[in-house]
């Protein structure tokens, strides 16, 4: 079983900072279409988000979990999420959860039979490529401004990425 990874604040929906709220949710461009290159291509869907503003106290987890399951039942109608892990601890609390640490990777291989070297890490922070590397995921994406050096692709965003994708949907084996 091959996975992808994804980020969800700056890959799945536009960074607005501590998105809690359906009405903050905005969907990044390319993002449903790139995702269903990545199912058709029979890799689960699994979303790993660090999510300090809860332990921040900016929201709660009753908050996560609702813009969570409403996030799910939207992609649901065009692809289907396995299951969004999160780390819910701001940086100061040393989890083994918070990415870059592998604690949701973790959480994720005991529920799926998932071959990580033949997986794939889409992220917009350093962090992100780090759990990939970590982990030791095959595949690691960085979406942003300037190049990453240590990753498999980078994008300036996730348009371009499924563009990428659309015209070279062999390298998704990669």
């Amino acid at each position: 079983m091959k996975a992808l990874f994804l980020d969800r604040d700056g890959i799945i929906n536009v960074d607005h900072g501590y998105v809690s709220t359906i009405d903050e949710f905005e969907f990044m461009d390319g993002i449903i279409a790139l995702l269903k290159l990545f199912s058709e291509a029979r890799f689960i869907l699994i979303i790993v988000t660090n999510q300090s503003g809860i332990g921040r106290g900016y929201y709660s987890k009753e908050d996560f979990d609702t813009l969570s399951s409403w996030l799910i039942a939207e992609l649901k109608k065009e692809i289907d999420i396995r299951a969004i892990y999160h780390c819910p601890h701001s940086p100061d609390q040393n989890c083994n959860c918070r990415k870059p640490s592998i604690g949701m990777i973790e959480q994720a291989l005991t529920e799926y039979p998932i071959t990580l070297e033949k997986s794939w890490m889409i992220g917009d922070k350093e962090s992100d490529i780090q759990l990939a590397q970590n982990a030791k995921i095959g595949n690691s994406i960085f979406i942003g401004d300037k190049a990453h050096t240590t990753t498999t692709l980078s994008f300036q965003n996730v348009a371009q990425c499924y563009q990428y994708f659309q015209e070279n949907k062999d390298k998704i084996y990669h």
